[in-house]
């Protein structure tokens, strides 16, 4: 074996998800990555010591993120009244005013779900034995890929800091030592994601190759209109109800989705204005309207188009999480600004309906079956 080629176990047979073509894997050097002949899709990147980066950085992530609990996150100050918030302490404001919901789904995407994508990680690649029985592997990594698009750390330092910026100009904010230690664990956990392959870590944790389960077709297609109808029905009140509530000396000033960006805007906040427009109004309309589209295609044998197609879904799956910045927005908002009638901040009914809207959406998008765009034709149609 040449120098720089990744061990046999790295290459072989195997079946792309996203086409059910069969492929052959041959050695990869450093780097060097293998793709489905037919439709594109990324099926394994080698590289060099790629497991233990993942237990490097994993470890590190899970550091950082027990650093983030105990301390001030955030601290708000205006006109001699101070309010200051933890990680979960700020969940505490979203609870008292019914706010379940919202509570949950935070406390789930930054903080729940990736420790326990990182801890999975770390019982298959680290030498457990209770988890060296190829079955229990298989499925923790199961867990794992199931659970990774709902991790959202990223996404909700950018609502962070979206938050932060509408309400730098009346308020002074401090920075707390949680802040900073989630921006470690956040740094950490992307690089964790990005050294992981797929292909490989099932080659090397149980031996076996990975197969997606297959829904029969009619069963995806019903799935994926009955998400996306209620998507659509639940998108009408995200946009016409008020978002959040602002009680600035005892006058109530609700705001929608649409009059947050106008208000940003007319403030000369040019780039969050565009943030928040792109994630919350043209990110949901255009994931319906591809989603919509594709199984639309799928379900009456369109044979044409696929690699067009198949691109549409991949930027589906990539952009759909990042809608959930003005979810997490003006969770800090509400959490963060509590000082009575002086000025508070409420959630309004509209951000049970969006961050309704975004679940339903990614499940959506999980449920359509991409392997259905190829299913009516031979390697030789579309392109």
């Amino acid at each position: 074996m040449s120098k720089g080629l990744s061990d046999p176990i790295h290459s072989g047979k195997t079946v792309c998800q996203q086409c059910d073509t069969k492929v052959v894997i041959p050695r990869l050097a450093h780097r060097q990555k293998a793709k489905c002949p037919l439709c594109g899709h990324v099926l394994t990147q080698h590289l060099d010591s790629a497991n233990q980066r993942i237990i490097m950085f994993a470890v590190s992530a899970l550091i950082f993120l027990i650093l983030s609990m105990p301390f001030n996150f955030l601290g708000f100050s205006t006109n001699g009244q101070h309010q200051a918030i933890g990680i979960i302490s700020g969940l505490d404001v979203l609870i008292v005013n019914d706010y379940m919901f919202l509570a949950v789904v935070q406390l789930l995407s930054i903080v729940i779900v990736p420790a326990i994508v990182l801890t999975g990680l770390l019982l298959v690649l680290l030498p457990f034995p209770a988890t060296k029985n190829p079955n229990t592997s298989k499925a923790i990594l199961n867990v794992v890929y199931t659970l990774i698009p709902w991790s959202m750390a990223e996404i909700f330092l950018i609502g962070v800091l979206v938050s932060l910026i509408k309400i730098s100009s009346f308020a002074d904010i401090s920075i707390g030592l949680s802040f900073y230690a989630y921006i470690g664990f956040t740094v950490c956990m992307v690089a964790t994601m990005l050294s992981m392959d797929k292909h490989q870590l099932y080659i090397t944790a149980t031996d076996a190759q990975h197969s997606k389960k297959k829904l029969p077709k009619s069963e995806s297609i019903q799935r994926t209109w009955a998400l996306l109808l209620t998507s659509i029905l639940l998108y009408i009140p995200a946009n016409t109800l008020p978002i959040m509530h602002t009680v600035f000396l005892g006058t109530d000033e609700p705001s929608t989705i649409l009059g947050g960006v106008i208000s940003m805007w007319q403030n000369k906040s040019y780039p969050i204005a565009l943030v928040i427009f792109v994630a919350s109004i043209v990110v949901p309309i255009g994931k319906l309207v591809i989603l919509i589209w594709l199984n639309y295609c799928v379900q009456y044998g369109t044979i044409k188009k696929q690699n067009k197609r198949i691109f549409w879904y991949r930027l589906t799956e990539f952009i759909g999480r990042w809608s959930m910045v003005d979810i997490f927005a003006v969770a800090i908002l509400v959490s963060l600004i509590q000082l009575g009638n002086t000025m508070s901040v409420f959630p309004g009914p509209a951000a049970l309906a969006f961050c309704a809207v975004v679940i339903l959406t990614m499940l959506a998008a999980m449920t359509f079956d991409p392997r259905l765009i190829w299913s009516n034709s031979d390697a030789q149609n579309d392109r």
